[in-house]
């Protein structure tokens, strides 16, 4: 593996790195303190527009094609300005590797170029349930066979993008009585498809500008040809694309922790007291050493993985590990950035408050930290053995 990112994965840094600088940086304090999903939207519309709906998605279906490293180092550069800006453009290249992995020729030229291209706003990966979060096979949404349309009924949970989703991946029990996760199918679910339901939005605690919101399937009729991939095959498909979602999230946290402590580190080089810079003091040093110390090993375990997925290699531990380990170290950096800062940290005047609250959510979803560890110990015992 080299370390050294390419030309045209330099370009995307770059550009992600001008484009969140210029765009997502002036504005990201409004989302997360008043809202304005006007300027939200608008910014996704330039970022599908610059390619980074689709970074690993064919150039056929709309896509940019530049791998699973420049997905990463993309989604970095964007965090470091705006994670729920991050978060969309991450569940959005999700939806379209889902569709692009098990979808027909019909379904990829009908989605992909939607979202690739910005005319849908977003896309939304609906699997989590009040019931079924990190256990999805234990879902209880159903979809009956009813002619050549299926019938959905449930609720999802959770969803990001879904007032404004253009289309649904919704996964849904089709054989009630195979084992637990093996009868269960996704779907594609257009938006304004009657008996789909946006429900109420979450009050997090952070990433407020993302929308996050319940999803209600109330007698919602699809066509037979909205079955995405194989019949009861379903739960596979999401355990195999929620790797690269991986990623995306500890490329995200990242991002994050690297802005934290930036902003930290600058501050303490200007803070003075006992008449001297706070940079000069031992505590605050090891703060800084051991922030920056764990984002690099962060950084190189996402690279890891991001290669490993790009050769077509199995990168399932991987991907657990740097997710793990990316988003832990994130949420100690931004508390240690939140330190350096002292009170100043914890006002609003400031983003380090926002940066530690957008960071915690991101050992829990994409997969808790405790499932990944389970992951990551499944997989080291089933090769020793």
């Amino acid at each position: 593996m080299d370390l050294e990112l390419n030309q045209e994965q330099k370009l995307i840094q770059g550009t992600a790195r001008k484009f969140a600088r210029a765009e997502l940086e002036p504005v990201a304090a409004r989302l997360d303190q008043v809202g304005d999903q006007a300027a939200f939207l608008s910014n996704l519309k330039k970022l599908a527009i610059l390619g980074f709906m689709g970074l690993n998605i064919k150039e056929e279906y709309g896509g940019a094609q530049a791998g699973w490293v420049a997905f990463s180092v993309a989604v970095t550069e964007i965090a470091r300005a705006c994670a729920s800006t991050a978060v969309t453009v991450s569940v959005n290249n999700l939806v379209c590797e889902v569709i692009q992995a098990v979808g027909s020729e019909t379904q990829k030229k009908a989605y992909i170029p939607k979202i690739c291209s910005g005319e849908y706003a977003a896309g939304s990966f609906a699997l989590t349930e009040p019931g079924a979060g990190s256990d999805p096979a234990a879902m209880t949404t159903s979809a009956v066979l009813d002619g050549n349309e299926w019938v959905l009924n449930g609720t999802k949970r959770f969803i990001t993008s879904a007032p404004y989703a253009g289309v649904f991946v919704v996964w849904a029990v089709t054989d009630k009585a195979a084992p637990k996760g093996k009868g269960i199918s996704c779907f594609l679910v257009e938006a304004g498809t009657k008996g789909l339901i946006v429900g109420r939005a979450e009050e997090k605690m952070g990433q407020h500008a993302s929308a996050t919101n319940e999803v209600i399937l109330d007698g919602c009729r699809v066509p037979n040809e909205a079955l995405l991939g194989k019949l009861n095959d379903g739960f596979r498909v999401a355990v195999a694309e929620l790797t690269g979602g991986r990623v995306g999230i500890g490329s995200l946290a990242l991002g994050v922790g690297l802005a934290a402590m930036d902003y930290a580190t600058r501050y303490a080089q200007e803070r003075v007291q006992f008449d001297q810079k706070i940079t000069k003091f031992e505590a605050v040093q090891w703060m800084i050493a051991d922030a920056y110390t764990e984002l690099e090993a962060a950084r190189l375990l996402l690279m890891q993985a991001a290669f490993k997925g790009e050769q077509g290699q199995s990168f399932t531990k991987e991907a657990a590990m740097a997710k793990m380990f990316a988003t832990e170290a994130a949420n100690r950096a931004c508390y240690s950035a939140l330190q350096m800062a002292g009170g100043y940290g914890y006002s609003r005047e400031f983003p380090l408050e926002r940066f530690a609250r957008d960071v915690r959510i991101t050992s829990i979803y994409e997969g808790t930290n405790e499932i990944q560890r389970t992951i990551i110990a499944r997989e080291i015992l089933k090769n020793i053995s």
